[in-house]
């Protein structure tokens, strides 16, 4: 078992369940700033992928979009032709939605065009002036849904031809990266966060 999941008396914040899949991610990995260019690429498509369903949904199936979109691997999904995208229709691993499918291999696209300007974490990093921002809340409910910084990031995603990148996605994405930290103050990842940033 997953050390994180070791003792399930942890204080954590409010929205997470007892389910260790979740309890892994948010012990581990939600909320801590990631640098790396192609993991916010997969994570900004994963929060896409999300729309209408809960994040759980697409947690469990994670390691199946990664083997149906190359490790998403931008270079290698913007090839992905109209047959592969039909293809990944038939695949039970991933959410089959067609829309969503497309906006993958178009993001992927987009991806590799803001890559010719910066690298893709500079770029994402300078809605924040490419340092985290440190929120201070102490219950799930005073979060916000969107920020202003996340309408800049969302405005400007979408003028670039990326797709499921709407205000509210953004914000998610925001918070999973660590470009905020808004894990709860009574959560045992707030401190050691905190002195991340």
């Amino acid at each position: 078992m997953d050390k994180s999941n070791e003792n399930i008396n942890l204080r954590r914040c409010n929205w997470n369940t007892t389910d260790p899949v979740y309890l892994a991610y948010h012990d581990t990995e939600w909320g801590r700033p990631q640098r790396d260019s192609k993991t916010l690429f997969e994570m900004l498509c994963l929060e896409g992928m999300q729309a209408g369903l809960s994040w759980i949904t697409i947690l469990k199936r994670r390691e199946n979009y990664r083997k149906a979109f190359a490790g998403f691997n931008p270079e290698k999904i913007a090839l992905f032709s109209e047959e592969q995208q039909e293809q990944l229709m038939n695949n039970a691993g991933i959410i089959r939605n067609r829309r969503k499918i497309q906006a993958i291999v178009v993001n992927a696209r987009a991806y590799l065009e803001v890559e010719k300007e910066k690298p893709f974490s500079d770029y994402i990093w300078s809605f924040t002036g490419g340092q985290p921002m440190m929120h201070h809340y102490s219950s799930h409910d005073k979060i916000p849904a969107f920020t202003d910084e996340s309408k800049t990031m969302s405005k400007d995603l979408k003028k670039r031809g990326f797709k499921f990148v709407g205000e509210t996605i953004c914000y998610a994405f925001m918070q999973a990266v660590g470009i905020v930290n808004d894990h709860e103050t009574s959560c045992f990842c707030y401190e050691p966060i905190s002195k991340m940033i």
